[in-house]
C-alpha cells in the first residue's frame, strides 16, 4: 500500500496542478477581466493554459495523425493503422496506405520503451512511409496491464521483437532506435541461433547503449553510482486504483518525465516561458512548433518494474550485451552468430543520452559478419533526437539507411548515391 499511496499522490499532484491551471485560465478570461487594466491578467490566462495542457498531456497517448498523405501519383492517400500481431505487452501495427501499391521495402521500426509512447517516432514514421511498408513496435502503457497479464522484463521483451520478426518474415530489414537496439541485436542473434530462415535482411541500429562503458554520460553515470536496491526503493511503485493495472509494479512516466527534465532544466523553462511571452502577444496557435513538441514530450507512459530493473542490472551494470553474455529463456545468445544480417550504427556526435562509441561497439560484438556488410555513421551535431527525426534525419540520414537497406535487399537497388565517408 506504500508504493500504491505514492502512485497516487503523484497523479493527485498533477490532476491538482491540470486543475489550477484551468482555473486561472478561466477565470482571467472572463469578459469582465477586460476592464481590468494590467497585463497580470492575461500573463494568468497565459499560464494557465500553458499549465493546463502540459499536465493534461502527460497522462494521455498521442494519436499518431497519419490522416493522409500524397504519394508519387499525385494523390491523396488514406492511412489506417493495422494491429498486425497483438499482445498484452505491445502490438505489432502496419501503416497501410489505401489504394497503393505494395512498397518493396519493408520496414520493422521498434520504437523504444523509455517512458514514452511509440508516437515519439511519428516523424520517422512520416519520412518513411512514402516509399515503404512500415511496421512499428507499439508499446503498451504498463498502468493499463493487469497483473493477471504477468512479468516482463528484457527476455519477454526480446521474445517480443523475435515473434515480430518471424511474423514479417526474412524480407525484412529491421530499424532500432535508441533503447532497444541491444536488444534488437539480441533478438537478431537469437534468430540467427534457433531459427536462422527468419533473420531479416539488414538491422541499423541508432544510438543504442550497446556498449555504455564505451562513452559515458549522465545515464551512465547514475546506473553507476546507485545499487539496484535503492533503485527498486526510490523508483518503483505500485499502480493505484484509478487505472486497470492496479496493484502491478511500474516505473511511472512521471518519474521518469521529471528525470528527463531535470538533465535540460534551463532549456524547458525557458521554452515554457517564452510560450506564455508568445501567447500574451497572440503569436502562439494551438499546433505551433511549441505544443507539437511538448504534447509529445510530455506524454509519459509507466514501464514494467521487471522491465526497467532488468535493463540497468543486466544492460548497464553487467553489460551482459557488450560482453555477449546475454541469456534468454535459458539460451545464451551468442552476437557471433550473425552472419548474413547486414549491420549499421548511427549515432550523433552530440548525444547526450547515448553518446558516440555506445552503439558502433556492436560492429565489433559481430565476429561472424564479413567487414562487407558492417557500416556505420556518425552524423556531425546531431543530438539524441536529431538522429532519428528532425533535419538530420531528413536530409543525411535517411537517404543513407534506405541506401543500406537497398544494398541489403536482394534486388537490384536504385542507382547508387555518393559514398559517405563516414561508411566503412
Amino acid at each position: 500500500m506504500r508504493y500504491m499511496a505514492t502512485y497516487d499522490m503523484m497523479e493527485t499532484v498533477r490532476n491538482t496542478n491540470q486543475w489550477l491551471g484551468a482555473t486561472a485560465k478561466t477565470f482571467a478570461s472572463y469578459p469582465l477581466m477586460a476592464m481590468v487594466p494590467n497585463p497580470a491578467i492575461q500573463w494568468m490566462a497565459a499560464w494557465g493554459d500553458i499549465t493546463e495542457r502540459s499536465f493534461e498531456r502527460m497522462v494521455a497517448k498521442p494519436d499518431w495523425g497519419l490522416g493522409s498523405f500524397t504519394c508519387d501519383d499525385g494523390k491523396d492517400h488514406l492511412v489506417n493503422i493495422k494491429h498486425v500481431v497483438e499482445r498484452p505487452f505491445g502490438d505489432l501495427i502496419h501503416f497501410e496506405v489505401s489504394g497503393r501499391p505494395v512498397q518493396p521495402r519493408k520496414i520493422l521500426l521498434v520504437a523504444p520503451m523509455s517512458g514514452h509512447y511509440a508516437t515519439l517516432l511519428r516523424s520517422t514514421v512520416k519520412s518513411l512511409i512514402t516509399n515503404c511498408e512500415v511496421y512499428v513496435t507499439d508499446w503498451h502503457n504498463a498502468r493499463d496491464i493487469p497483473v493477471s497479464a504477468g512479468k516482463f522484463d528484457i527476455e519477454d521483451y526480446t521474445l517480443y521483437l523475435v515473434d515480430f520478426m518471424k511474423h514479417l518474415g526474412p524480407d525484412t530489414h529491421v530499424i532500432a532506435v535508441c533503447q532497444p537496439a541491444p536488444l534488437t541485436l539480441a533478438a537478431t542473434a537469437y534468430l540467427a541461433e534457433i531459427e536462422p530462415d527468419a533473420q531479416p535482411r539488414s538491422l541499423t541500429l541508432i544510438g543504442g547503449p550497446i556498449d555504455p562503458d564505451a562513452a559515458p554520460t549522465e545515464v551512465t553515470d547514475f546506473g553507476r553510482r546507485v545499487t539496484m536496491g535503492q533503485l527498486e526503493e526510490m523508483m518503483i511503485q505500485r499502480v493505484g486504483f484509478k487505472y486497470e493495472g492496479v496493484g502491478r509494479r511500474v516505473y511511472p512516466g512521471l518519474l521518469q518525465l521529471s528525470s528527463f527534465m531535470s538533465m535540460n532544466a534551463e532549456r524547458h523553462s525557458k521554452a515554457f516561458n517564452d510560450q506564455i511571452n508568445r501567447i500574451v502577444r497572440g503569436e502562439a496557435s494551438d499546433h505551433d512548433h511549441h505544443n507539437k513538441f511538448y504534447d509529445e514530450y510530455l506524454a509519459v507512459m509507466d514501464m514494467a518494474a521487471e522491465f526497467y530493473l532488468s535493463t540497468v542490472d543486466r544492460v548497464f551494470k553487467k553489460r551482459e550485451i557488450a560482453k555477449n553474455e546475454f541469456v534468454v529463456a535459458g539460451h545464451k545468445v551468442d552476437i557471433g552468430k550473425i552472419t548474413t544480417v547486414a549491420v549499421k550504427t548511427v549515432e550523433g556526435s552530440k548525444d547526450d543520452i547515448s553518446a558516440p562509441g555506445q552503439c558502433v561497439a556492436a560492429l565489433d560484438l559481430l565476429t561472424g559478419l564479413p567487414d562487407s556488410k558492417k557500416a556505420f555513421h556518425v552524423e556531425e551535431g546531431a543530438g539524441h533526437y536529431g538522429i532519428f527525426a528532425g533535419n538530420s534525419w531528413r536530409n543525411n540520414i535517411r537517404p543513407l539507411v534506405l541506401d543500406f537497406i537497398d544494398q541489403n535487399s536482394g534486388t537490384t537497388p536504385p542507382a547508387k548515391k555518393p559514398a559517405n565517408k563516414n561508411v566503412a
